[in-house]
């Protein structure tokens, strides 16, 4: 998650500037949605997914990465869209992090 909040902190001015920002993946095999969900997925909070698709090239990411890439999109559209949904997601998460 550290890795993908770098990745996140470095391409959200850029795109807020109207930016185009590329991200390679090249020698990459390994996939994990929280690295996906803090570095691309929160971007659907401040920016339509059009916008998104514009201004965001992604290279060499193999037929897993996008798997997992699309299954992020998919969830953070929804949760970004519907309050009811993030309020429970949020709720659940808080109960468990204070759990720990």
């Amino acid at each position: 998650m550290e890795d993908g909040q770098q990745i996140y902190d470095q391409i959200h001015p850029e795109l807020e500037s109207g930016n185009t920002v590329e991200l390679d993946f090249e020698g990459v095999t390994i996939f994990a949605s929280p690295f996906l969900n803090v570095s691309f997925g929160r971007l659907l909070k401040d920016f339509k997914p059009d916008d998104l698709n514009r201004l965001v090239k992604i290279t060499n990411l193999n037929p897993v990465g996008w798997s997992v890439l699309k299954r992020v999109i998919e969830n953070s559209k929804e949760y970004y869209a519907n309050e009811v949904l993030r309020k429970a997601v949020d709720e659940v998460l808080l109960e468990q992090a204070e759990s720990l």
